[in-house]
C-alpha cells in the first residue's frame, strides 16, 4: 500500500482542513484476553484438563499445524497537523503486508510504470 508523505485532512483541534504529515507507527503491545474468562480462573474452578463431561476442557489442545496464522498486520497510521502539531491516529487500519510512504509524484509514477 502506498501513502503520500503529506496530505490535507480535517484537524479536530484547528477545526478546519490543514496539511498533515503522515507517519507509520508500530502497533505496540497487544493485550491478552479478559481475566474473567482466563485459564487461571478456570483452573481455580477445577476446570483444567480432565475426563468426561467437561466440554472443551475434556478435549486435547489444538495442534500447532491446525492453527491458522494471519500473514499480514493492520496498518497503524498517524497524522500530525502542520499548524497545531497535534497528532491523530487513523480510525481503522487496513490489512497490508507493506506500506510505502513517499511524495505523491513518486506514487503516481509507480502506478503508470506498472501498467506498461
Amino acid at each position: 500500500m502506498r501513502l503520500p508523505k503529506k496530505t490535507k485532512r480535517y484537524c479536530p483541534h484547528c477545526k478546519k482542513h490543514t496539511e498533515h504529515k503522515v507517519s507509520q507507527v508500530s502497533s505496540g503491545h497487544k493485550r491478552g484476553t479478559l481475566k474473567r474468562g482466563s485459564l487461571q480462573r478456570a483452573r481455580k474452578r477445577g476446570k483444567n484438563r480432565g475426563y468426561g463431561n467437561l466440554g472443551r476442557y475434556s478435549k486435547p489442545a489444538v495442534t500447532k499445524f491446525k492453527r491458522k496464522k494471519k500473514s499480514t498486520k493492520k496498518t497503524n497510521t498517524m497524522y500530525t497537523c502542520s499548524v497545531c502539531k497535534k497528532s491523530t491516529m487513523q480510525k481503522k487500519g487496513k490489512r497490508t503486508s507493506k506500506v510505502q510512504l513517499g511524495p505523491k509524484e513518486e506514487i503516481n509514477k509507480g502506478k503508470e510504470g506498472g501498467a506498461e
